[in-house]
């Protein structure tokens, strides 16, 4: 593998993402990874709390907290320099510009493998990355 300072990967709490984590640290010793974590309201789905005006801050605030715990449980994981940091919007958006802007050398990313039906409706989060990321992508599946 070329030499890599920054590698980003990007968690979302799932088992594929913290496999990710720990790949990124066992193939890139001595670099920085940055953990992003994104937050997307379209993912939020309806609730009762949605009638109350205080929802989306409430949402964001909660979706914040949780995001944060679980990158510092994943950076507690690996014996590395961890960056980590939230974001707002589509994953695969997210990804690709937090790259482009923030001088990242290389993505290690999980994947969930959906195959068929549901990979056409949900969308492949990492084949996006991995079509238009400006650094090579490893995926861990």
């Amino acid at each position: 593998m070329a030499e890599a300072e920054r590698v980003l990967v990007p968690v979302d709490g799932s088992e594929p993402s913290e496999q990710a984590v720990t790949l990124a640290a066992s193939l890139f010793p001595g670099v920085t990874l940055v953990l992003l974590q994104v937050i997307n309201p379209a993912e939020t789905g309806y609730s009762i709390d949605a009638t109350i005006p205080t929802f989306p801050e409430g949402w964001y605030d909660d979706a914040v907290e949780r995001a944060e715990q679980t990158l510092e449980r994943l950076a507690a994981t690996v014996d590395a320099e961890t960056e980590q940091t939230t974001a707002v919007g589509k994953a695969a958006s997210v990804t690709v510009e937090h790259a482009e802007q923030n001088n990242i050398d290389h993505i290690v990313m999980g994947s969930h493998g959906r195959q068929g039906v549901s990979r056409i409706l949900l969308g492949s989060v990492a084949e996006s990355v991995m079509r238009r990321a400006p650094v090579p992508v490893t995926v861990a599946r």
